[in-house]
C-alpha cells in the first residue's frame, strides 16, 4: 500500500465494470450497450458545435437539456439535475443525501456501485433480500432508514417493480429520500417520474447511455422536487461545475428531442428481447422476466461459469456474476437479431 494514500483508501472495494475487449469480430453482449445507434438528430447536432466554441466553457448549468428534459416529461426545469453519467449523479446522491442517522436500504441483489459508493462516503447500509424470484418485496422496507435506492427494472435481473408497488413504498418511508435508478425503464417500465409533485423525497435517476444509445457521451440525470435538486447542485458546484462538455448537452437534447427515433428502437430491442427468451426457453433455460434491454438466464444442467467461458471462445461475450444466490445466472444483453442468432448458434 502507498504510504501516500489518505487512511480509508486502502480500504475501499472498487467497482468492476463489464469489459470492453479490444478484439474485433466479438459479438459483444455484455455491458448492456443499446445495439442501435444513437438518434441521427443527435449526431447532427454534435457536429454542428464542433468548431471555435469549444475553446469556451461550456454552460455550467446546462440549461438547454435541462430544458429538454423537462419538456419530454412534463415537469419544471428546476426539478432537474445533470451530471457526468448517471453514476457521477448517483455518488452526488450518496454524498448529498444518505448521509444520515441508520442504514441505507438497497436489494441484496442490484447494481453491485451502491455497496462502493457506502464504502467511498462512510455510509452504513443493508442488503434487503429479494424473494425467490429475485423480486422485491416493498414490506421489507418498513423498518427505519436513512435512505433507500433500488434499480427499476432490478439489474442484474432486469425484474421490474410496479408503479403502484413504488407508491405504497414512498407512502411508507416519508421521512427518508427514495432513489428509484432508471436506467432501464424504457424497455418495458412505467416511469416514476409522474409521483415527484406527490412525493418531495422521490428522486428518480436515469441515463441516456441505455435507450438514447449514448453510453459514450456520458449524460446522466435526476428528477425530483426543487430541494433535492438544490443539494445536489450545491454538491456538484462543489466537486465540478461544468459536468457536461457543450457536446453533451446539444447532443443529448437532441435526443430527447427526436422521440420517433427513441421510440422505434426501443420497440425494436423489445421485440428481440422476446424472441430471444422464447429461443432460450426452447433450448432449456430458465429466464427471469424482463423488463429491460437484457435478460438474467440459467440452465438447469449447464454451469454458468463454463457456459461463459464457452461461447467467449466462440467470439460471444455475455457477464457472468460470482455473486451468490445468481452465480448460475447469465446476464445476456439485447443484441440486433444477427447478433441474437451468433449466440444461439454457439449455444447450439
Amino acid at each position: 500500500m502507498s504510504r501516500f494514500w489518505s487512511p480509508f483508501v486502502k480500504d475501499l472495494v472498487p467497482y468492476v465494470p463489464g469489459e470492453q475487449p479490444k478484439l474485433a469480430r466479438l459479438v459483444k453482449l455484455n455491458t448492456n450497450e443499446n445495439p442501435y445507434g444513437p438518434s441521427p438528430k443527435a449526431l447532427e447536432a454534435m457536429r454542428g458545435e464542433l468548431g471555435d466554441g469549444l475553446r469556451l466553457y461550456p454552460d455550467p448549468n446546462s440549461d438547454v437539456l435541462k430544458q429538454a428534459v423537462a419538456e419530454h416529461y412534463g415537469i419544471a426545469s428546476n426539478q432537474v439535475f445533470l451530471g457526468n453519467g448517471s453514476d457521477e449523479v448517483l455518488a452526488h446522491i450518496f454524498h448529498g443525501l444518505f448521509q444520515h442517522e441508520g442504514p441505507l436500504l438497497f436489494p441484496d441483489i442490484s447494481y453491485s456501485f451502491y455497496p462502493v459508493y457506502c464504502g467511498l462516503y462512510g455510509i452504513p447500509f443493508e442488503p434487503v433480500a429479494l424473494d425467490e424470484q429475485f423480486r422485491i418485496r416493498i414490506e421489507d422496507y418498513r423498518t427505519a432508514n436513512a435512505g433507500i435506492i433500488f434499480p427499476n427494472p432490478n439489474a442484474p435481473t432486469g425484474v421490474l417493480l410496479p408503479l403502484e408497488a413504488i407508491e405504497q413504498l414512498l407512502q411508507h418511508n416519508r421521512d427518508s429520500v427514495v432513489v428509484v435508478d432508471e436506467a432501464y425503464i424504457d424497455f418495458g417500465g412505467q416511469t416514476a417520474i409522474s409521483l415527484i409533485d406527490r412525493y418531495d423525497n422521490l428522486l428518480v435517476t436515469q441515463t441516456l447511455s441505455k435507450s438514447r444509445s449514448l453510453a459514450g457521451l456520458r449524460v446522466g440525470l435526476a428528477v425530483g422536487h426543487p430541494d433535492l435538486i438544490e443539494a445536489l447542485e450545491r454538491i456538484k458546484n462543489s466537486f465540478n461545475s461544468y459536468p457536461l462538455d457543450r457536446l453533451a448537452i446539444v447532443g443529448a437534447a437532441a435526443a430527447f428531442e427526436d422521440r420517433a427515433y427513441f421510440e422505434k428502437t426501443c420497440r425494436q430491442v423489445i421485440e428481440s428481447r422476446e424472441a430471444l427468451v422464447e429461443a432460450l426457453v426452447a433450448r432449456g433455460f430458465e429466464v427471469l422476466p424482463s423488463a429491460a434491454n437484457f435478460i438474467f438466464a440459467r440452465h438447469p444442467h449447464q454451469d454458468a461459469a463454463q457456459l461463459a467461458a464457452h461461447l467467449r471462445d466462440q467470439g460471444v461475450i455475455v457477464r457472468h456474476f460470482k455473486q451468490a444466490r445468481i452465480a448460475q445466472y447469465l446476464r445476456i444483453t439485447i443484441g440486433t437479431p444477427e447478433q441474437n442468432q451468433a449466440l444461439l448458434n454457439a449455444l447450439d
